[in-house]
C-alpha cells in the first residue's frame, strides 16, 4: 500500500476510514458530547454518557492490547510525550465546554451536522478552525506559549499507565482494568443494556480511535518519511483541512485531513440513510452571531488544552494520559455553565 499510495496518501486513507465511521455514528448512533451532556442534565437519560463511557473503555483496551503486541507505542504520541501542563488544560477545557455550549456543537459534531445539510455548521467549522490556527501558529501563538508553556522533553510518566508500569503493573492489564471498568460501570443500567444501537456505536467509535493509532504508527514504521503518529481529534486539524484546501497544489495530505472529510462524508451517508439530510440554514442573526462567538472560543480553548471533546476525552483517554480525565471534567462543566445560562435566557452575543 505504501508503494502504490505513499505515506501521505496512506495515513490519509486511514482517517478517511476512520472518520466515516464516526460521521456514521454521529449520525445514525446519535454519538455527540454535547447532546450527551444535555440529556444528562435536562433529559434525565443518561444513556448517550454512558455511550461515551463504552467508546472510552473499548479505545483504552484496544489501545493497550495494541502497544502490548508492537502495534503502537503511546510515548510517541502527543499526548505523553510532553509534560503536562494542569492549568492550561483546566482553562482550555472550561473554554472549549463553554464555547461548545453556545455554538451548540463541537467541532466533531458540527462536521457531523455539516454532512447532513446543516450549512449553520459550515460556519462555526470555518470560524473553529481559523480560531485555533489564530492561537496555534498564528498571532496569538506567542502568547500562548509564554502563558501556558510546554516542555516537550516529558522524561517523567504523563499517564497513568506509565506511571504504573514504573511500579511494575504491566500495560496490558493497567488498559483491560481501566477499560473493563468503563465498560462495567457503562452497562449497569438496564436501560442501556436493552440499547443494543448505543452500545453498538460507542464500540465503533473507540475501535476507530485504535485504528487510527495503529494505522500511523505502521505507516511511520515501515515508511521513509516522518509521519507523526496521532489518532482523531477536530480542533487543529479543522484548520489543517483548510489550510490544505487552499494550498493543495504545494502540499500533501494528511491523516487529519482524512479524518475531517471523513466524518463529513459518514455524516452525509447515515443523513442520506435514515432520510434525515436537508439543507438548512440559520434565520435568526442573534443565533448565529452565539454560534460564531462560540466556535471562536472553542478553538483556541482545544489548542490550549492540547485536545477536543474527541481527541482528550477519546484519544488521549485511550492512553490514560493524566489529561485526559480532567479535561473531559473541564469540558463538562464549561458546557454544563453555558447550558445552564442559555436555558434561563443568557444572550452573551447581544
Amino acid at each position: 500500500m505504501l508503494e502504490l499510495l505513499g505515506e501521505a496518501n496512506t495515513v490519509a486513507l486511514i482517517g478517511l476510514l476512520g472518520g466515516i465511521a464516526l460521521g456514521l455514528a454521529a449520525r445514525i448512533g446519535r454519538f455527540c458530547t454535547l447532546g450527551a451532556i444535555e440529556d444528562l442534565l435536562y433529559g434525565s437519560d443518561d444513556r448517550r454518557m454512558r455511550m461515551w463511557a463504552i467508546a472510552i473503555g473499548v479505545a483504552i483496551i484496544g489501545a493497550h492490547v495494541a502497544m502490548s503486541l508492537g502495534w503502537f507505542d503511546s510515548a510517541q504520541s502527543a499526548y505523553l510525550d510532553r509534560v503536562w501542563n494542569p492549568i492550561g488544560t483546566i482553562i482550555g477545557g472550561l473554554m472549549f465546554g463553554y464555547g461548545m455550549a453556545l455554538s451548540g456543537n463541537c467541532g466533531y459534531g458540527a462536521l457531523a451536522r455539516l454532512g447532513g445539510g446543516d450549512l449553520r455548521s459550515f460556519v462555526i467549522v470555518l470560524v473553529m478552525g481559523l480560531s485555533a490556527y489564530f492561537v496555534m501558529s498564528g498571532p496569538l501563538a506567542h502568547l500562548r506559549v509564554m502563558l501556558f508553556p510546554v516542555e516537550t522533553d516529558a522524561s517523567s510518566a504523563q499517564g497513568f499507565t506509565q506511571l504504573l508500569d514504573g511500579f511494575g503493573v504491566a500495560p496490558l492489564a493497567t488498559g483491560i482494568i481501566a477499560g473493563g471498568i468503563l465498560l462495567v460501570v457503562a452497562l449497569m443500567s438496564a436501560d442501556m443494556r436493552r440499547s443494543s444501537g448505543h452500545i453498538f456505536w460507542g464500540t465503533i467509535v473507540g475501535l476507530a480511535i485504535v485504528s487510527g493509532w495503529i494505522g500511523t504508527y505502521w505507516v511511520a514504521m515501515h515508511g521513509f518519511e516522518a509521519e507523526p503518529i496521532e489518532t482523531h481529534t477536530f480542533a487543529a486539524p479543522i484548520g489543517d483541512t483548510i489550510f490544505y484546501s487552499m494550498t493543495a497544489s504545494g502540499n500533501a495530505l494528511s491523516f487529519s485531513v482524512g479524518s475531517v472529510v471523513g466524518v463529513v462524508i459518514g455524516a452525509a451517508l447515515g443523513s442520506y440513510s435514515k432520510g434525515h439530510f436537508r439543507w438548512e440554514a440559520c434565520e435568526d442573526p442573534r443565533e448565529l452571531r452565539r454560534q460564531i462567538l462560540g466556535a471562536a472560543i472553542m478553538g483556541p480553548g482545544a489548542i490550549i488544552a492540547v485536545g477536543c471533546s474527541v481527541g482528550q476525552g477519546i484519544s488521549a483517554f485511550s492512553l490514560l494520559a493524566f489529561s485526559a480525565p480532567v479535561t473531559f471534567l473541564a469540558i463538562f462543566a464549561g458546557a454544563a455553565l453555558g447550558l445552564k445560562q442559555l436555558i434561563t435566557g443568557f444572550a452573551p452575543a447581544e
